[in-house]
């Protein structure tokens, strides 16, 4: 990540003294490395556990960890995994704009995710429920309020995108084991900040210094964090959750860009 502070991350901190080792680049309001740790990389669904023998370990091949969605890059430019789909309800609110709530829905996608849009602007999401996924419908597009039981299992999780105003009306959909619902709202209105701090994830890009104020309150961010988030580039976005927080750089890949277009804020 080539970008410098404080449109990405925090400033550097000054060395103590001469000799002080050269300084590192870290992230504005960044908790104990412990507590970073659970929230980027997350953790998905636990895998069993199996027990090799010695002599059965040449024949692995394939890597074994947790899985999840590929959500951009950390500061160290390390895959940053969040998992989604969990057997249990999964909430994510997005204040941002359309462009990474498409890249999120893709990429659950490319996890064998499906995909449904409730929204009051199908004309936005129609051509990306009509490109991807290679001829097959992997993304459907309904209107808000119109979404019933989504059959959600572990062998195919189901990712519900509302997006529908900043103030969103109660779902209609029941929430179920291995479903998310990832709601985008366009800027953050304190009268729906119940629903925020009760989401598990909250993803808030550049917002404008007053919401970066309402922000901090919500999310115990620090003064560095508050001066930060009205200058994000759109490809950024500070990730926070129960136990910690984590700036995350979505940079779309070429195939990526070529159904979405250049990242950007605003719808």
């Amino acid at each position: 990540m080539s970008n410098s502070a404080p449109s990405a991350y925090a400033p550097r901190r000054a060395a103590a003294r001469a000799t002080a080792p050269e300084p590192r680049v870290v992230v504005a309001a960044r908790p104990d490395r412990g507590n970073e740790l659970r929230l980027i990389p997350a953790r998905g669904p636990q895998l069993e556990k199996h027990i090799l023998e010695p002599e059965e370990f040449g024949a692995l091949a394939l890597p074994v960890g947790d899985d999840g969605v590929v959500i951009g890059t950390d500061q160290g430019s390390r895959p940053a995994v969040l998992g989604m789909f969990k057997p249990k309800a999964v909430d994510i609110a997005l204040i941002g704009g359309a462009y990474l709530a498409q890249l999120l829905a893709l990429r659950a996608t490319a996890t064998g995710a499906r995909v449904v849009v409730e929204t009051a602007r199908p004309q936005l999401w129609a051509p990306l429920a009509q490109n991807a996924g290679g001829g097959q419908q992997v993304i459907a597009v309904v209107p808000v309020r119109r979404v019933g039981n989504l059959g959600a299992t572990a062998a195919s999780p189901v990712l519900l995108l509302r997006d529908a105003g900043a103030r969103p009306p109660r779902s209609s959909a029941p929430k179920t084991s291995w479903m998310t619902t990832l709601t985008l709202v366009p800027f953050l209105d304190p009268s729906y900040a119940g629903h925020l701090i009760t989401s598990d994830y909250v993803a808030i890009q550049q917002v404008s210094p007053q919401e970066a104020e309402v922000a901090a309150r919500l999310f115990r961010l620090g003064p560095q964090d508050v001066a930060a988030l009205p200058t994000l580039l759109p490809e950024l976005a500070l990730w926070t959750a129960r136990h910690g927080r984590q700036y995350v750089f979505s940079a779309p890949t070429r195939d990526e860009t070529g159904l979405l277009g250049t990242p950007r804020r605003m719808d």
